[in-house]
């Protein structure tokens, strides 16, 4: 068990190389989706929309770009210093999933305050993380699944402005971010890590299909 500033890794070669083989694949993934959405965007959407499909395709990319490295690197002090980037990766992917649903109500000031909200929460959570390393961690847990449900909060207005398609690809990519977190938090399970990524690869795919859904199928009342 290897450790340093006071957390421990406790992964062997095999649960690595796991792991790799799961960010890996989700990078993969994640690299086509993000092309192939913009791209659409790019022909058939507003220049608003474009936009949305810029910050998320960037944000999904970034944060499993992130997160590969920081756990495929071995123990020492980059590493540790890697660890900040990926917690606050999270933030950003939580926030940047958002953004395209709510921008489809940017005209309607309860989901343009919900747009400033995620991302004002992102930006603190940011904060902690690099500000904090290594402490509040359950806290920041916490704060990731209070700020994925917190779309139940508009969930009336943002259902009414986007297919029923997407809606339901948002609340099935919820639950399995939230059943992940009991892998993410059970760390004497071999291969925890390695399982939890994969409950992130599953999500960020049905996240993007709901996104995908949201620029490519009529709105409703369409």
């Amino acid at each position: 068990m290897a450790e340093f500033n006071g957390i421990r890794w406790a992964y062997d070669r095999y649960e690595l190389i796991a792991d790799g083989i799961v960010h890996g694949v989700g990078l993969v993934l994640a690299l086509i989706g993000a092309t192939a959405l913009i791209f659409y965007a790019t022909v058939w959407s507003s220049h608003g929309a474009l936009a949305a499909a810029w910050i998320y395709g960037v944000g999904l990319v970034l944060t499993l770009a992130i997160s590969f490295s920081y756990n495929v690197w071995p123990v020492s002090r980059t590493k540790w210093f890697l660890r900040r980037f990926d917690h606050s990766a999270i933030f950003i992917l939580i926030a940047a999933t958002y953004t395209p649903f709510l921008e489809r109500g940017a005209d309607d000031p309860l989901l343009f305050f919900m747009l400033v909200v995620i991302w004002l929460f992102a930006a603190v959570g940011i904060v902690l993380k690099c500000a904090f390393p290594g402490r509040y961690d359950r806290l920041a847990i916490l704060l990731y699944l209070a700020m994925g449900w917190s779309g139940v909060l508009v969930a009336g207005p943002v259902a009414a402005r986007i297919p029923s398609a997407s809606m339901l690809l948002i609340i099935i990519g919820g639950v399995i971010y939230s059943l992940g977190v009991i892998f993410h938090v059970w760390e004497k399970l071999r291969f925890q890590n390695a399982i939890w990524h994969g409950f992130v690869v599953i999500a960020a795919a049905v996240h993007y299909s709901a996104v995908f859904a949201c620029f490519s199928l009529p709105m409703p009342g369409f």
